[in-house]
């Protein structure tokens, strides 16, 4: 298996140079960005397997370079900053980064946040494989080879990977009551106390993209135990 290339956009250069080097110590490859110019050119151009992304590399309008990425591509972000509140980690995850770590960086955490985050992509393609092609609920489509949400007057709608991931566990599991313990493993999140609010800040990002119509998305919260897909499948 070839090893994972990883997209470092960081503001610092002797931060970029050195997670660069530690990451192609640690069985990636890695290339560096030191500016938005530079992470189009990478993305489109390179197999890009995860990006490690600075707000600070737009100044103060950071936080928005992580959404025009996640509205150009799906490859998975994690989001790297100075700021350290609840309140940036969550506008961070909702403008679409599937991970938000803060500075200082541990170049061994960044690693396994990486490794976390190829896992889940991984999990998507394999849950995939056993959901067959395709599979239907509640007026959606859903092509697993092509990673396309489909709604019922053949419309798309952009998920990005992590998104993805959680709606096929949720198919996977129709109609079953996942603990969020449970959809943290399956999902590939680490298990801390903020895995569990990425894991909330997900689920509601997923429900919001599935609501059309003033219809609301059957993604249903129990109370004290968990998530569940309400709807029935069908698999082709």
């Amino acid at each position: 298996m070839s090893r994972p290339l990883i997209l470092i956009a960081e503001e610092q250069p002797d931060l970029r140079h050195q997670l660069r080097e530690y990451l192609e110590q640690s069985g990636f490859r890695a290339v560096a960005a030191g500016s938005a110019s530079e992470i189009w050119n990478a993305i489109t151009t390179m197999p890009v397997g995860a990006l490690v992304l600075d707000t600070a590399l737009r100044g103060p309008d950071g936080m928005d370079l992580c959404r025009d990425v996640r509205e150009r591509s799906d490859v998975p972000i994690i989001l790297i900053s100075a700021n350290s509140s609840e309140v940036d980690r969550i506008v961070g995850l909702e403008l679409g980064a599937d991970d938000y770590m803060t500075k200082p960086l541990s170049s061994r955490e960044l690693a396994a946040r990486l490794r976390a985050v190829l896992r889940r992509s991984r999990n998507e393609r394999a849950i995939g494989l056993r959901s067959r092609s395709e599979a239907r609920f509640d007026g959606w489509r859903v092509d697993f080879a092509r990673c396309e949400v489909i709604d019922q007057h053949g419309e798309p709608v952009a998920l990005t990977a992590a998104e993805f991931s959680l709606l096929a566990i949720l198919l996977e599991h129709s109609q079953t009551v996942i603990a969020r313990a449970r959809l943290m493993e399956l999902a590939g999140v680490r298990d801390a106390p903020s895995s569990v609010r990425s894991i909330d800040v997900l689920v509601s990002r997923l429900r919001r993209k599935l609501s059309r119509g003033g219809r609301p998305a059957p993604i249903v919260t129990v109370r004290g135990a968990g998530y569940m897909l309400s709807a029935a499948v069908e698999r082709h």
